[in-house]
Protein backbone atom coordinates (compact mmCIF):
# COMPACT_ATOMS: atom_id res chain seq x y z
CA UNK A 1 0.00 0.00 0.00
CA UNK A 2 1.22 3.45 -0.69
CA UNK A 3 0.68 6.55 1.96
CA UNK A 4 1.57 8.59 5.07
CA UNK A 5 0.36 7.14 8.51
CA UNK A 6 1.32 9.42 11.81
CA UNK A 7 2.07 7.30 14.58
CA UNK A 8 1.99 7.54 18.43
CA UNK A 9 5.28 5.95 19.09
CA UNK A 10 5.15 4.44 22.54
CA UNK A 11 7.65 4.40 24.68
CA UNK A 12 9.89 1.72 24.52
CA UNK A 13 10.00 0.54 21.34
CA UNK A 14 13.27 2.19 18.69
CA UNK A 15 12.00 3.95 15.26
CA UNK A 16 12.80 0.34 13.54
CA UNK A 17 10.53 -1.79 15.66
CA UNK A 18 7.42 0.77 14.78
CA UNK A 19 9.11 0.34 11.14
CA UNK A 20 8.89 -3.71 11.44
CA UNK A 21 5.26 -3.76 13.20
CA UNK A 22 3.89 -1.29 10.62
CA UNK A 23 5.19 -3.83 8.06
CA UNK A 24 3.19 -6.38 9.72
CA UNK A 25 -0.15 -4.61 9.94
CA UNK A 26 -0.01 -3.05 6.04
CA UNK A 27 2.08 -6.03 4.70
CA UNK A 28 3.83 -3.30 3.24
CA UNK A 29 7.64 -4.04 2.73
CA UNK A 30 8.85 -0.90 2.16
CA UNK A 31 7.74 1.81 5.37
CA UNK A 32 10.84 4.21 6.33
CA UNK A 33 10.03 6.65 9.00
CA UNK A 34 10.89 10.96 8.75
CA UNK A 35 12.84 11.46 11.72
CA UNK A 36 14.10 8.61 14.55
CA UNK A 37 12.67 9.13 18.09
CA UNK A 38 14.86 7.89 20.82
CA UNK A 39 13.14 4.68 22.27
CA UNK A 40 12.46 5.98 25.62
CA UNK A 41 10.43 9.06 23.48
CA UNK A 42 6.97 9.21 22.90
CA UNK A 43 4.49 10.58 20.28
CA UNK A 44 4.38 11.61 16.75
CA UNK A 45 6.80 9.58 14.14
CA UNK A 46 5.01 10.22 10.79
CA UNK A 47 6.31 7.07 8.48
CA UNK A 48 6.10 6.36 4.54
CA UNK A 49 4.97 3.63 2.85
CA UNK A 50 5.19 2.00 -0.59
CA UNK A 51 5.58 3.76 -3.24
CA UNK A 52 5.44 6.86 -1.23
CA UNK A 53 8.97 6.14 0.29
CA UNK A 54 10.18 7.98 -2.81
CA UNK A 55 8.82 11.39 -1.53
CA UNK A 56 11.29 11.19 1.47
CA UNK A 57 13.94 13.07 -0.28
CA UNK A 58 11.11 16.35 -0.97
CA UNK A 59 10.33 16.59 3.20
CA UNK A 60 12.66 18.68 4.24
CA UNK A 61 13.99 19.39 7.56
CA UNK A 62 11.40 20.41 9.73
CA UNK A 63 11.45 21.70 13.06
CA UNK A 64 10.32 19.40 15.85
CA UNK A 65 8.05 20.25 19.15
CA UNK A 66 8.46 18.58 22.54
CA UNK A 67 6.94 18.37 25.61
CA UNK A 68 9.01 16.49 28.53
CA UNK A 69 10.77 16.26 31.80
CA UNK A 70 14.17 17.28 33.01
CA UNK A 71 15.87 15.43 36.28
CA UNK A 72 18.38 17.52 37.75
CA UNK A 73 20.75 16.08 40.22
CA UNK A 74 22.88 13.46 37.91
CA UNK A 75 23.72 12.99 34.68
CA UNK A 76 24.11 10.15 32.35
CA UNK A 77 26.08 8.84 29.65
CA UNK A 78 23.80 8.85 26.82
CA UNK A 79 21.82 12.15 28.80
CA UNK A 80 19.09 10.45 29.57
CA UNK A 81 16.93 8.21 32.00
CA UNK A 82 17.97 5.06 29.48
CA UNK A 83 21.68 5.33 30.44
CA UNK A 84 24.26 4.72 33.48
CA UNK A 85 24.78 7.46 36.06
CA UNK A 86 28.12 9.36 35.13
CA UNK A 87 27.97 10.25 39.64
CA UNK A 88 26.28 10.13 42.30
CA UNK A 89 22.66 11.78 43.29
CA UNK A 90 23.39 15.31 44.09
CA UNK A 91 19.73 16.64 44.80
CA UNK A 92 19.93 16.68 48.55
CA UNK A 93 22.69 18.86 48.18
CA UNK A 94 21.21 21.23 45.15
CA UNK A 95 17.85 21.23 46.22
CA UNK A 96 17.26 24.34 48.86
CA UNK A 97 18.89 26.22 46.22
CA UNK A 98 17.72 25.71 43.25
CA UNK A 99 14.66 26.99 42.25
CA UNK A 100 12.66 27.52 39.36
CA UNK A 101 13.68 31.10 38.71
CA UNK A 102 17.52 29.95 39.04
CA UNK A 103 16.48 27.30 36.56
CA UNK A 104 14.88 29.78 34.08
CA UNK A 105 17.77 32.12 34.33
CA UNK A 106 19.97 29.26 33.11
CA UNK A 107 18.31 27.84 30.48
CA UNK A 108 17.82 31.32 29.08
CA UNK A 109 20.89 30.81 26.96
CA UNK A 110 19.39 27.71 25.26
CA UNK A 111 17.52 30.18 22.30
CA UNK A 112 18.22 30.85 18.66
CA UNK A 113 21.23 29.22 16.73
CA UNK A 114 24.07 27.79 18.38
CA UNK A 115 26.26 25.14 18.28
CA UNK A 116 25.27 21.25 20.40
CA UNK A 117 27.76 18.32 20.27
CA UNK A 118 25.27 15.53 19.68
CA UNK A 119 25.70 12.91 22.27
CA UNK A 120 28.26 9.93 21.84
CA UNK A 121 25.47 7.35 22.23
CA UNK A 122 23.51 8.95 19.03
CA UNK A 123 22.65 7.63 15.41
CA UNK A 124 25.81 10.34 14.13
CA UNK A 125 27.11 8.75 11.49
CA UNK A 126 31.44 8.88 11.95
CA UNK A 127 32.47 6.55 9.00
CA UNK A 128 29.51 5.39 7.88
CA UNK A 129 28.75 3.61 11.47
CA UNK A 130 26.59 5.29 14.09
CA UNK A 131 28.05 6.26 17.02
CA UNK A 132 26.28 4.91 19.57
CA UNK A 133 27.50 1.33 18.19
CA UNK A 134 31.29 2.52 18.24
CA UNK A 135 30.23 3.99 21.91
CA UNK A 136 28.98 0.59 23.19
CA UNK A 137 32.31 -1.15 21.43
CA UNK A 138 34.03 1.35 23.76
CA UNK A 139 36.06 3.04 20.82
CA UNK A 140 36.88 6.59 20.60
CA UNK A 141 33.88 8.93 19.04
CA UNK A 142 34.84 11.75 17.94
CA UNK A 143 31.65 13.94 17.05
CA UNK A 144 31.95 17.53 15.88
CA UNK A 145 29.51 19.93 16.66
CA UNK A 146 26.38 20.75 14.72
CA UNK A 147 24.46 24.25 14.24
CA UNK A 148 21.01 23.96 15.52
CA UNK A 149 18.24 26.37 16.62
CA UNK A 150 15.86 26.22 19.22
CA UNK A 151 12.74 27.95 18.71
CA UNK A 152 11.20 27.94 21.77
CA UNK A 153 12.42 26.35 25.44
CA UNK A 154 9.84 27.29 28.30
CA UNK A 155 10.38 25.62 32.09
CA UNK A 156 6.84 25.11 33.06
CA UNK A 157 7.54 24.28 36.41
CA UNK A 158 9.70 22.42 39.07
CA UNK A 159 8.36 19.75 41.51
CA UNK A 160 11.20 18.33 43.32
CA UNK A 161 14.46 17.45 40.96
CA UNK A 162 12.43 17.41 37.76
CA UNK A 163 11.37 20.39 35.87
CA UNK A 164 8.63 20.25 33.00
CA UNK A 165 9.25 22.40 29.80
CA UNK A 166 8.09 22.61 26.33
CA UNK A 167 10.66 23.25 23.35
CA UNK A 168 10.51 23.63 19.64
CA UNK A 169 13.38 22.63 18.00
CA UNK A 170 15.53 22.76 14.49
CA UNK A 171 15.90 19.21 12.84
CA UNK A 172 18.87 17.57 13.55
CA UNK A 173 18.63 18.87 17.56
CA UNK A 174 18.81 16.75 20.58
CA UNK A 175 16.70 17.42 23.56
CA UNK A 176 18.72 15.93 25.46
CA UNK A 177 21.90 17.39 24.90
CA UNK A 178 20.02 20.59 26.30
CA UNK A 179 19.56 18.79 29.36
CA UNK A 180 23.09 17.20 29.76
CA UNK A 181 24.33 20.92 28.81
CA UNK A 182 21.44 22.55 31.49
CA UNK A 183 22.93 20.59 34.05
CA UNK A 184 26.45 21.45 33.64
CA UNK A 185 25.66 25.02 33.76
CA UNK A 186 23.51 24.53 37.04
CA UNK A 187 26.56 22.36 38.67
CA UNK A 188 24.55 19.80 39.43
CA UNK A 189 24.04 17.56 36.76
CA UNK A 190 21.10 16.88 34.80
CA UNK A 191 19.47 14.12 32.37
CA UNK A 192 16.51 13.87 30.17
CA UNK A 193 13.52 11.66 31.79
CA UNK A 194 10.71 12.38 29.99
CA UNK A 195 10.11 12.94 26.01
CA UNK A 196 7.09 13.25 23.98
CA UNK A 197 7.20 14.88 20.38
CA UNK A 198 4.39 17.11 19.97
CA UNK A 199 4.37 17.80 16.21
CA UNK A 200 7.15 17.19 13.57
CA UNK A 201 7.23 19.39 10.43
CA UNK A 202 3.46 19.69 9.70
CA UNK A 203 2.38 16.69 11.60
CA UNK A 204 0.23 16.90 15.07
CA UNK A 205 -0.58 14.39 17.68
CA UNK A 206 -3.99 15.05 16.61
CA UNK A 207 -3.31 13.31 13.28
CA UNK A 208 -1.66 9.99 14.76
CA UNK A 209 -2.61 6.53 15.30
CA UNK A 210 -1.65 4.43 18.21
CA UNK A 211 -0.22 0.80 16.77
CA UNK A 212 -2.87 -0.85 18.93
CA UNK A 213 -5.79 1.22 17.13
CA UNK A 214 -4.13 0.03 13.58
CA UNK A 215 -4.31 -4.08 14.88
CA UNK A 216 -8.03 -4.48 13.87
CA UNK A 217 -7.44 -3.45 10.33
CA UNK A 218 -4.45 -5.41 9.65
CA UNK A 219 -4.43 -6.45 6.01
CA UNK A 220 -7.15 -3.78 5.20
CA UNK A 221 -5.88 -2.01 2.71
CA UNK A 222 -8.59 0.00 1.92
CA UNK A 223 -9.25 1.17 5.60
CA UNK A 224 -5.82 1.63 6.18
CA UNK A 225 -5.46 3.81 3.62
CA UNK A 226 -8.23 5.60 4.72
CA UNK A 227 -6.45 6.50 8.29
CA UNK A 228 -3.56 8.07 6.31
CA UNK A 229 -2.79 11.84 5.32
CA UNK A 230 -4.75 12.74 2.10
CA UNK A 231 -2.10 12.69 -0.39
CA UNK A 232 -3.07 16.08 -1.74
CA UNK A 233 -2.54 17.54 1.18
CA UNK A 234 1.10 16.20 1.85
CA UNK A 235 3.80 18.62 0.51
CA UNK A 236 1.68 21.83 0.87
CA UNK A 237 4.70 23.98 -1.10
CA UNK A 238 3.67 21.68 -3.97
CA UNK A 239 0.49 22.50 -5.78
CA UNK A 240 -1.92 19.45 -6.93
CA UNK A 241 -2.20 18.88 -10.83
CA UNK A 242 -4.75 16.09 -12.22
CA UNK A 243 -3.23 14.94 -15.57
CA UNK A 244 -5.19 13.80 -18.60
CA UNK A 245 -4.67 10.05 -19.89
CA UNK A 246 -2.53 11.19 -22.83
CA UNK A 247 -0.41 13.78 -20.57
CA UNK A 248 -0.11 10.49 -17.68
CA UNK A 249 0.71 7.99 -20.43
CA UNK A 250 3.21 10.17 -21.29
CA UNK A 251 4.82 10.87 -17.50
CA UNK A 252 4.78 7.22 -16.94
CA UNK A 253 6.66 6.58 -19.93
CA UNK A 254 9.27 9.81 -18.35
CA UNK A 255 8.57 11.75 -21.18
CA UNK A 256 7.69 15.52 -20.71
CA UNK A 257 3.68 16.82 -20.88
CA UNK A 258 1.74 19.73 -20.46
CA UNK A 259 -0.47 20.24 -17.12
CA UNK A 260 -3.50 22.39 -16.09
CA UNK A 261 -1.08 24.08 -13.59
CA UNK A 262 -0.44 28.04 -13.63
CA UNK A 263 1.11 28.81 -10.57
CA UNK A 264 5.30 29.71 -10.93
CA UNK A 265 5.66 26.35 -8.63
CA UNK A 266 8.63 24.58 -9.33
CA UNK A 267 7.57 21.40 -8.34
CA UNK A 268 4.04 19.68 -8.37
CA UNK A 269 2.82 16.67 -7.01
CA UNK A 270 0.44 15.03 -10.45
CA UNK A 271 -2.76 12.99 -9.99
CA UNK A 272 -4.91 10.72 -12.28
CA UNK A 273 -7.97 10.88 -9.68
CA UNK A 274 -8.81 12.04 -6.14
CA UNK A 275 -5.98 10.04 -4.40
CA UNK A 276 -4.17 8.59 -7.09
CA UNK A 277 -0.50 9.68 -7.08
CA UNK A 278 1.32 9.46 -10.38
CA UNK A 279 4.14 11.38 -9.02
CA UNK A 280 6.20 14.71 -8.77
CA UNK A 281 7.28 16.55 -11.77
CA UNK A 282 9.14 19.80 -12.43
CA UNK A 283 8.06 22.63 -14.29
CA UNK A 284 10.86 23.13 -17.42
CA UNK A 285 8.74 26.26 -18.92
CA UNK A 286 5.29 27.93 -18.34
CA UNK A 287 2.42 24.64 -18.31
CA UNK A 288 5.81 21.79 -19.70
CA UNK A 289 6.76 19.38 -17.12
CA UNK A 290 8.93 17.19 -16.19
CA UNK A 291 8.46 13.80 -14.16
CA UNK A 292 11.02 13.06 -11.85
CA UNK A 293 9.71 10.88 -9.59
CA UNK A 294 6.95 8.60 -11.06
CA UNK A 295 4.86 6.08 -9.04
CA UNK A 296 3.09 4.30 -11.84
Amino acid sequence: MNGLLVIDKPGGMTSHDVVNRLRRITGERSVGHLGTLDPMATGVLPLLMGKYTRLAQYFSAAEKSYTGAIRFGFSTDTYDAEGAATGEDRWPEFAPALTLEKVRAAAARFHGKMAQMPPVFSAKKIAGQPAYKLAREGKVVDLKPAEIEILDFALLSLDGAEARFAMRISAGGYVRSVAHELGQDLGCGAHLSVLRRTQAGVFTEAEAHTLEALEPFAGNVEALENLCIHPRTLLPEMPSVTGDQAALGRMRNGGQANLPEFSAAPLVKVFAGPREMVGVARRVAGTLFQPVAVFG
